[in-house]
């Protein structure tokens, strides 16, 4: 399965116990100015073992996961945000 695996820029709070809450995204677009949304809803995903998720991307305990609504044009956007901890960056792909 091809996934579009999109690199994004992420904007993040910590709550006092340490858990990760995605805020914005900042991605560039087809003409590469970049676009920022922010994040409405979020699910976190992480920590439920080695797999592939329903988008193709195999992941492991050691990578973050949030399943995220945005608002895009005035449309609710399902998107999943990926960090793989050893590579230091974030992936959007779209659900």
């Amino acid at each position: 399965m091809s996934v579009n695996r999109k690199p994004v820029d992420v904007i993040c709070e910590f709550s006092r116990d340490g858990t990760i809450i995605p805020i914005k995204i900042r991605t560039a677009d087809e003409d590469g100015e970049y676009q920022t949304y922010i994040i409405k809803e979020y699910r976190d995903l992480s920590h439920r073992g080695t797999r592939s998720m329903p988008d193709g991307v195999y992941v492991t305990d050691e990578t973050l996961i949030f399943e995220c609504n945005i608002i895009v044009f005035g449309c609710k956007k399902l998107i999943r945000l990926y960090y793989k901890t050893g590579e230091h960056c974030w992936i959007m792909t779209a659900g």
